[in-house]
Protein backbone atom coordinates (compact mmCIF):
# COMPACT_ATOMS: atom_id res chain seq x y z
CA UNK A 1 0.00 0.00 0.00
CA UNK A 2 3.12 2.15 1.22
CA UNK A 3 4.37 1.26 -2.72
CA UNK A 4 1.26 2.25 -4.50
CA UNK A 5 0.86 5.55 -2.75
CA UNK A 6 4.87 6.48 -3.80
CA UNK A 7 3.52 8.06 -7.35
CA UNK A 8 1.01 10.15 -5.45
CA UNK A 9 3.49 11.57 -2.95
CA UNK A 10 5.55 12.57 -5.82
CA UNK A 11 2.83 14.10 -7.48
CA UNK A 12 2.51 15.95 -4.36
CA UNK A 13 5.73 17.29 -3.80
CA UNK A 14 6.37 18.57 -7.63
CA UNK A 15 2.95 20.29 -6.77
CA UNK A 16 3.91 21.74 -3.64
CA UNK A 17 7.25 22.92 -5.26
CA UNK A 18 5.70 24.63 -8.14
CA UNK A 19 3.49 26.17 -5.45
CA UNK A 20 6.61 27.61 -4.11
CA UNK A 21 8.35 28.52 -6.39
CA UNK A 22 4.84 30.66 -7.69
CA UNK A 23 4.45 32.29 -4.38
CA UNK A 24 8.41 33.06 -4.56
CA UNK A 25 7.63 34.95 -7.37
CA UNK A 26 4.34 36.81 -6.37
CA UNK A 27 6.72 37.68 -3.07
CA UNK A 28 9.07 39.35 -5.69
CA UNK A 29 6.51 40.87 -7.93
CA UNK A 30 5.27 42.39 -4.74
CA UNK A 31 8.27 43.93 -3.66
CA UNK A 32 9.01 45.75 -6.27
CA UNK A 33 11.40 45.88 -9.10
CA UNK A 34 15.33 45.46 -8.09
CA UNK A 35 18.08 48.06 -7.98
CA UNK A 36 20.66 48.75 -6.16
CA UNK A 37 22.28 50.60 -2.61
CA UNK A 38 25.52 50.90 -2.79
CA UNK A 39 26.89 47.94 -4.17
CA UNK A 40 23.98 45.65 -2.88
CA UNK A 41 21.19 44.30 -4.54
CA UNK A 42 17.99 45.42 -3.22
CA UNK A 43 14.33 46.09 -4.11
CA UNK A 44 13.29 49.47 -4.82
CA UNK A 45 11.14 49.76 -1.38
CA UNK A 46 14.37 48.05 0.63
CA UNK A 47 16.02 51.07 -1.07
CA UNK A 48 13.82 53.80 -0.29
CA UNK A 49 13.96 52.81 3.36
CA UNK A 50 17.55 52.27 4.13
CA UNK A 51 18.83 55.83 1.89
CA UNK A 52 16.19 57.43 4.25
CA UNK A 53 17.94 55.84 7.70
CA UNK A 54 21.62 56.76 5.92
CA UNK A 55 20.46 60.71 6.02
CA UNK A 56 18.43 60.18 9.45
CA UNK A 57 21.45 59.03 10.94
CA UNK A 58 24.02 61.46 9.44
CA UNK A 59 21.95 64.51 9.79
CA UNK A 60 23.40 66.07 12.75
CA UNK A 61 26.63 65.44 11.14
CA UNK A 62 26.12 66.25 7.89
CA UNK A 63 27.93 69.75 7.64
CA UNK A 64 30.87 68.11 9.59
CA UNK A 65 31.50 65.68 6.97
CA UNK A 66 30.92 67.37 4.24
CA UNK A 67 33.91 69.71 5.48
CA UNK A 68 35.86 66.71 6.45
CA UNK A 69 35.61 64.67 3.79
CA UNK A 70 35.96 66.89 0.46
CA UNK A 71 38.03 68.99 2.67
CA UNK A 72 35.85 72.39 2.42
CA UNK A 73 35.64 71.88 -1.10
CA UNK A 74 32.15 71.47 -1.27
CA UNK A 75 31.70 74.79 -0.37
CA UNK A 76 33.47 75.78 -3.25
CA UNK A 77 31.34 74.12 -5.64
CA UNK A 78 28.27 75.36 -4.15
CA UNK A 79 29.19 78.97 -4.92
CA UNK A 80 30.18 78.11 -8.39
CA UNK A 81 26.79 76.28 -8.66
CA UNK A 82 25.57 79.60 -7.75
CA UNK A 83 27.34 81.89 -9.58
CA UNK A 84 26.13 79.42 -12.83
CA UNK A 85 22.45 80.00 -11.57
CA UNK A 86 23.35 83.76 -11.51
CA UNK A 87 19.45 84.34 -10.14
CA UNK A 88 18.39 87.72 -10.55
CA UNK A 89 15.98 89.58 -7.68
CA UNK A 90 12.12 87.92 -8.12
CA UNK A 91 13.86 84.71 -8.89
CA UNK A 92 11.67 81.43 -7.11
CA UNK A 93 13.58 78.50 -6.64
CA UNK A 94 13.04 74.84 -5.82
CA UNK A 95 15.96 73.17 -4.00
CA UNK A 96 15.14 69.28 -3.88
CA UNK A 97 17.19 67.11 -1.65
CA UNK A 98 18.46 70.75 0.29
CA UNK A 99 17.62 70.18 3.61
CA UNK A 100 20.64 71.50 5.34
CA UNK A 101 20.07 74.77 3.33
CA UNK A 102 23.58 75.54 1.63
CA UNK A 103 21.83 76.40 -1.66
CA UNK A 104 19.16 78.31 0.00
CA UNK A 105 21.52 80.40 2.10
CA UNK A 106 23.63 81.09 -0.78
CA UNK A 107 20.91 81.94 -2.74
CA UNK A 108 19.19 84.48 -0.56
CA UNK A 109 22.97 86.33 -0.62
CA UNK A 110 23.47 86.28 -3.47
CA UNK A 111 19.88 87.99 -4.58
CA UNK A 112 20.71 90.24 -1.63
CA UNK A 113 23.96 91.51 -3.36
CA UNK A 114 22.38 91.93 -6.54
CA UNK A 115 19.66 94.35 -4.73
CA UNK A 116 22.13 96.02 -3.17
CA UNK A 117 23.99 96.10 -6.23
CA UNK A 118 20.36 97.67 -8.38
CA UNK A 119 19.10 100.09 -5.50
CA UNK A 120 23.11 101.76 -5.63
CA UNK A 121 23.04 101.70 -9.32
CA UNK A 122 19.61 103.82 -8.78
CA UNK A 123 20.69 106.13 -6.54
CA UNK A 124 23.90 106.89 -8.82
CA UNK A 125 21.44 107.95 -11.51
CA UNK A 126 19.97 110.04 -9.57
CA UNK A 127 22.24 112.54 -7.85
CA UNK A 128 19.79 114.73 -7.06
CA UNK A 129 17.40 112.69 -4.77
CA UNK A 130 17.18 114.61 -1.50
CA UNK A 131 18.46 112.96 1.99
CA UNK A 132 14.94 111.80 2.90
CA UNK A 133 14.66 110.48 -0.96
CA UNK A 134 17.84 108.49 -0.34
CA UNK A 135 16.99 107.45 3.13
CA UNK A 136 13.22 105.72 2.11
CA UNK A 137 14.70 104.05 -0.79
CA UNK A 138 17.18 102.38 1.96
CA UNK A 139 14.36 101.32 4.21
CA UNK A 140 12.41 99.99 1.61
CA UNK A 141 15.25 97.93 0.94
CA UNK A 142 15.78 96.70 4.18
CA UNK A 143 12.38 95.69 4.20
CA UNK A 144 12.34 93.87 0.87
CA UNK A 145 16.23 92.97 0.24
CA UNK A 146 15.26 89.80 -1.66
CA UNK A 147 12.93 91.09 -4.14
CA UNK A 148 9.88 88.98 -4.17
CA UNK A 149 12.93 86.72 -4.45
CA UNK A 150 11.64 83.26 -2.72
CA UNK A 151 13.60 80.11 -2.14
CA UNK A 152 11.81 76.53 -1.08
CA UNK A 153 13.83 73.19 0.69
CA UNK A 154 12.30 70.70 -0.28
CA UNK A 155 13.54 67.35 0.86
CA UNK A 156 12.32 63.56 1.95
CA UNK A 157 14.33 63.61 5.53
CA UNK A 158 12.38 64.86 8.45
CA UNK A 159 15.71 64.97 10.38
CA UNK A 160 17.44 66.74 7.65
CA UNK A 161 14.66 69.59 7.22
CA UNK A 162 15.15 70.00 11.29
CA UNK A 163 18.78 70.37 10.86
CA UNK A 164 18.60 73.21 8.02
CA UNK A 165 15.82 74.82 9.79
CA UNK A 166 17.87 75.30 12.78
CA UNK A 167 20.53 76.29 11.34
CA UNK A 168 18.42 79.11 9.37
CA UNK A 169 17.26 80.46 12.50
CA UNK A 170 20.84 80.38 14.02
CA UNK A 171 22.14 82.19 11.05
CA UNK A 172 19.12 84.84 10.77
CA UNK A 173 17.35 83.40 7.47
CA UNK A 174 13.97 83.94 7.54
CA UNK A 175 12.55 86.03 4.83
CA UNK A 176 12.01 84.39 1.57
CA UNK A 177 12.33 81.00 2.76
CA UNK A 178 10.11 78.06 2.69
CA UNK A 179 10.91 74.11 3.91
CA UNK A 180 8.33 71.56 2.81
CA UNK A 181 8.47 67.44 3.28
CA UNK A 182 8.58 66.01 -0.29
CA UNK A 183 9.76 63.15 -2.20
CA UNK A 184 11.93 64.12 -5.74
CA UNK A 185 9.95 61.82 -7.11
CA UNK A 186 6.35 63.11 -6.54
CA UNK A 187 7.03 66.89 -5.61
CA UNK A 188 4.11 68.38 -4.36
CA UNK A 189 4.06 71.52 -6.17
CA UNK A 190 1.71 72.87 -9.05
CA UNK A 191 2.93 72.43 -12.59
CA UNK A 192 4.55 75.68 -14.39
CA UNK A 193 5.17 77.01 -10.71
CA UNK A 194 9.71 77.94 -10.36
CA UNK A 195 12.12 79.22 -12.06
CA UNK A 196 14.80 77.46 -10.98
CA UNK A 197 15.05 73.80 -9.80
CA UNK A 198 18.23 72.87 -8.03
CA UNK A 199 19.15 69.43 -6.52
CA UNK A 200 22.84 69.24 -5.05
CA UNK A 201 24.16 65.95 -4.12
CA UNK A 202 20.61 64.50 -4.01
CA UNK A 203 20.33 63.24 -7.31
CA UNK A 204 22.16 59.50 -7.18
CA UNK A 205 20.13 59.06 -3.64
CA UNK A 206 17.02 58.99 -5.47
CA UNK A 207 15.51 55.60 -6.47
CA UNK A 208 14.06 56.70 -10.02
CA UNK A 209 15.83 59.34 -11.61
CA UNK A 210 14.00 59.71 -14.26
CA UNK A 211 10.61 60.45 -12.59
CA UNK A 212 12.52 62.62 -10.79
CA UNK A 213 13.58 64.37 -13.46
CA UNK A 214 10.28 64.33 -14.84
CA UNK A 215 8.86 65.91 -11.89
CA UNK A 216 11.72 68.66 -12.20
CA UNK A 217 10.74 69.30 -15.55
CA UNK A 218 6.89 69.50 -14.69
CA UNK A 219 7.48 72.18 -11.91
CA UNK A 220 9.45 74.58 -13.99
CA UNK A 221 7.82 77.51 -16.00
CA UNK A 222 8.75 77.40 -19.54
CA UNK A 223 11.78 79.10 -19.99
CA UNK A 224 12.86 77.67 -16.40
CA UNK A 225 16.45 75.96 -15.89
CA UNK A 226 17.49 72.86 -14.16
CA UNK A 227 20.79 72.68 -12.52
CA UNK A 228 22.58 69.47 -11.01
CA UNK A 229 25.55 69.31 -8.50
CA UNK A 230 26.71 65.21 -8.49
CA UNK A 231 29.42 63.75 -7.74
CA UNK A 232 30.67 62.44 -11.35
CA UNK A 233 33.60 60.16 -12.65
CA UNK A 234 36.96 60.91 -12.85
CA UNK A 235 38.41 62.13 -15.94
CA UNK A 236 41.87 61.76 -14.87
CA UNK A 237 43.69 57.88 -14.46
CA UNK A 238 45.54 59.12 -11.99
CA UNK A 239 44.05 60.93 -10.11
CA UNK A 240 41.20 58.22 -10.87
CA UNK A 241 42.89 55.58 -8.58
CA UNK A 242 44.01 58.64 -5.43
CA UNK A 243 40.25 59.06 -5.30
CA UNK A 244 39.02 55.68 -5.14
CA UNK A 245 42.06 54.77 -2.65
CA UNK A 246 40.81 58.36 -0.60
CA UNK A 247 37.14 57.01 -0.93
CA UNK A 248 37.29 53.80 0.32
CA UNK A 249 40.14 53.51 2.78
CA UNK A 250 39.71 56.87 4.54
CA UNK A 251 35.92 58.11 4.00
CA UNK A 252 34.55 55.74 5.71
CA UNK A 253 37.34 55.98 8.86
CA UNK A 254 36.18 59.59 8.93
CA UNK A 255 32.63 58.53 9.11
CA UNK A 256 33.31 56.33 12.14
CA UNK A 257 35.39 58.82 13.87
CA UNK A 258 33.18 62.44 13.37
CA UNK A 259 29.58 60.71 12.94
CA UNK A 260 29.94 57.54 14.69
CA UNK A 261 28.80 55.79 11.52
CA UNK A 262 31.10 53.64 9.42
CA UNK A 263 28.38 52.29 7.37
CA UNK A 264 26.35 54.90 6.00
CA UNK A 265 29.26 56.85 4.58
CA UNK A 266 30.43 53.19 2.74
CA UNK A 267 27.32 53.66 1.31
CA UNK A 268 27.96 57.45 0.06
CA UNK A 269 31.02 56.37 -1.69
CA UNK A 270 29.41 53.05 -2.88
CA UNK A 271 26.61 54.96 -4.47
CA UNK A 272 28.96 58.00 -6.36
CA UNK A 273 30.64 54.88 -7.95
CA UNK A 274 27.08 53.32 -9.15
CA UNK A 275 25.99 56.94 -10.35
CA UNK A 276 25.72 57.23 -14.47
CA UNK A 277 28.81 59.26 -15.87
CA UNK A 278 28.31 62.65 -17.32
CA UNK A 279 27.28 61.58 -20.94
CA UNK A 280 24.98 59.44 -19.58
CA UNK A 281 23.32 61.20 -17.08
CA UNK A 282 23.31 64.44 -19.87
CA UNK A 283 21.12 62.24 -22.22
CA UNK A 284 18.54 61.23 -19.29
CA UNK A 285 18.02 64.51 -19.13
CA UNK A 286 17.25 64.84 -22.68
CA UNK A 287 15.11 62.35 -22.37
CA UNK A 288 12.92 64.05 -19.89
CA UNK A 289 12.48 66.82 -22.13
CA UNK A 290 14.60 69.25 -21.39
CA UNK A 291 16.99 71.53 -24.35
CA UNK A 292 20.48 73.06 -24.17
CA UNK A 293 22.05 70.75 -21.62
CA UNK A 294 25.31 70.61 -20.70
CA UNK A 295 27.87 69.64 -18.17
CA UNK A 296 30.66 71.30 -16.65
CA UNK A 297 32.80 69.02 -14.66
CA UNK A 298 34.69 70.66 -11.73
CA UNK A 299 38.29 69.40 -10.27
CA UNK A 300 38.39 66.63 -13.13
CA UNK A 301 35.20 65.30 -12.93
CA UNK A 302 35.26 64.50 -9.03
CA UNK A 303 31.94 66.50 -9.44
CA UNK A 304 30.27 68.30 -12.31
CA UNK A 305 27.40 70.68 -12.79
CA UNK A 306 24.39 69.29 -14.94
CA UNK A 307 22.10 72.46 -16.79
CA UNK A 308 19.07 72.42 -18.88
CA UNK A 309 16.50 74.09 -19.84
CA UNK A 310 12.41 73.43 -20.27
CA UNK A 311 11.79 75.58 -23.39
Amino acid sequence: AAAGLCPYRALLARRGGALRALCGSVRGLAAGPETHFGFQTVTEAERREKIYHVFENVAKKYDVMNDSMTLGVHRLWKDILLHKMNPSPGTLLLDVAGGTGDIAFRFINYVRSARERQLQQKLKHHQNLSWQEISESYQEDKFKSLGDSQVVVCDINKEMLKVGKEKAQHLGYSEGLSWVLGDAEELPFDDDKFDVYTIAFGIRNVTRIDLALQEAYRVLKPGGRFLCLEFSHVSNPLLSRLYDLYSFQVIPVLGEVIAGDWKSYQYLVESIRRFPPQEELKAMIEDAGFFKVDYQNLNSGIVAIHSGFKL
